[in-house]
């Protein structure tokens, strides 16, 4: 004779209390918690980890345009922490795109102030540059830079394309102290850059303020690396040095009728190089 395992039968009044545990409502005090490790979480990674960056001109065109959202790593480029020994460090290269901290930037009251660009390393503490009808020597060999703008008679110009042989003058865009500072740093005809410290230049070379301009970056300022370009929107190159409420509303608005036609999909995850 065989038996079959049966579960004793439960009335409706002894269901009800288990589905009600089961279902309870969450506290507007463990709510709160949850939003809370959600942004504290967000904070630590825009703060330690990735941040995001809207290119705003076009002086790294075309490797970079002016529309293109990405994330920066910064992680890797940062100095090494004993709170974090399983992370990867290294020091930047050349090659490398950074974001960095514009050095020496003031405001319209001369106080500093913090503005973020993006360049492409060009040369590293004790490195020797020179540039000879836009082709960049570094210790006194060529360097191959296919993403670079090339020169040509029609763009030339003896300062950018020359540099540092042709003298430097506040007129040519270039900040006073880097005019001043600059001839002591010549050697030869090269640019030696001293210890702690990097050039920077745009792969649009000639449409492009970078360290021909306002000098070298100190090694602090830098602060990571492009990884990917999450969304990439049409932009006017001087959209983002409008100021005014009217103005951003007026881009927003822009942006929602647009989103689909203007959106560069070809250019979304698209990795920096």
């Amino acid at each position: 004779m065989t038996t079959k395992n049966t579960l004793p039968a439960r009335t409706p009044s002894e269901v009800e209390p288990a589905a009600e545990q089961r279902h309870e409502e969450e506290t507007p005090f463990e709510a709160a918690a949850s939003i809370c490790s959600v942004l504290v979480v967000g904070l630590f990674i825009l703060t330690f980890i990735a941040q995001n960056f809207v290119i705003p001109s076009g002086s790294m065109e075309q490797t970079l345009l002016v529309g293109d959202h990405l994330v920066v790593d910064r992680i890797t480029l940062a100095p090494p922490t004993k709170w974090m020994p399983l992370v990867h460090y290294r020091e930047p290269k050349r090659g490398d795109i950074v974001v960095f901290i514009k050095p020496g930037e003031l405001d319209a009251d001369g106080k500093p102030t913090i503005l973020y660009l993006v360049k492409r390393l060009i040369g590293v503490p004790g490195d020797h540059i020179h540039l000879r009808n836009g082709i960049v020597i570094v210790n006194g060999v060529a360097q191959s830079q296919p993403h670079a703008v090339p020169t040509t008679p029609e763009n030339y110009r003896d300062y950018l394309d020359d540099f540092p042989s042709v003298p430097m003058t506040v007129d040519l865009g270039a900040t006073e102290r880097w005019a001043v500072d600059m001839p002591n740093h010549v050697v030869d005809g090269d640019l030696v850059i001293p210890p702690g410290k990097y050039f920077m230049m745009g792969d649009n070379r000639h449409n492009s303020l970078d360290s021909r301009f306002w000098g070298f970056v100190p090694r602090e300022n830098i602060v990571g690396r492009p990884l990917f370009n999450y969304w990439s929107f049409k932009t006017p190159e001087h959209q983002f040095d409008e100021t005014g409420v009217g103005n951003s509303i007026a881009w927003m608005g822009h942006v929602v009728l647009h989103f689909f036609t203007d959106t560069r999909w070809k250019r979304t995850l698209h990795l920096t190089r």
